[in-house]
């Protein structure tokens, strides 16, 4: 069972997040495709992947990440970081190597070319000779213990721990109203982000 919710942010462009969650039928296994993407400057890469990522999904869980959104994991009640934050000042030695510079200005979070504050992206043409597109792959082993995951763009994450969003859902049967309560949680708690937010229930 699984359930989803977005949310724009306040800034003044168009909702740039997009979102996959389904299932389909390959051999005889039904695969599910669980994907958040945080567009740049528009959302033309984004629905790209969103419509050709499943047909290089194998038979197994993988959690794949280039950027910030997170994938958590709920075991026995404890959240379980499963993708990886690409955070710019991580990657600084990577960046200049290509010609890159990484400045905390404009503002205060650290940004390739004073722009973007990931230092691997699909797409982003402009900086594109700067970032690496290649996504860190985890495989996680799926057992009785398993409880949920959550995907959520860097909205969510900004403004709660992944162990406090585990918290919030733990005793929510529903993925749907689960998905909708984190998001809603990270705009009462003055996130300016676009959010999106899947939650997969296992063993359900």
């Amino acid at each position: 069972m699984h359930g989803y919710h977005l949310v724009k942010g306040k800034s003044k462009h168009p909702m740039e997040d997009c979102l996959a969650a389904e299932y389909r039928q390959v051999g005889e296994h039904n695969l599910g495709l669980f994907a958040i993407f945080d567009g740049h400057l528009g959302h033309t890469v984004a629905d790209f992947l969103r419509s050709h990522l499943f047909d290089n999904i194998l038979s197994e869980l993988v959690v794949a990440n280039v950027g910030d959104s997170r994938a958590v994991i709920s075991k026995n009640g404890l959240a379980k970081q499963l993708s990886v934050d690409h955070e710019p000042n991580k990657e600084r030695q990577s960046i200049e190597e290509k010609g890159g510079f990484v400045s905390n200005i404009p503002g205060d979070v650290p940004r390739v070319d004073g722009q973007l504050a990931v230092a691997r992206a699909f797409g982003d043409r402009s900086l594109k000779k700067h970032l690496s597109s290649d996504p860190d792959v985890v495989e996680e082993a799926i057992d009785k213990n398993t409880e949920f995951l959550i995907l959520a763009s860097d909205g969510l994450w900004k403004v709660m721990s992944n162990q406090e969003a585990v918290d919030e859902i733990k005793d929510l049967k529903d993925a749907q109203a689960a998905a909708k309560h984190l998001t809603e949680l990270a705009v009462n708690r003055k996130s300016k982000d676009d959010i999106s937010c899947i939650v997969v229930k296992f063993f359900c």
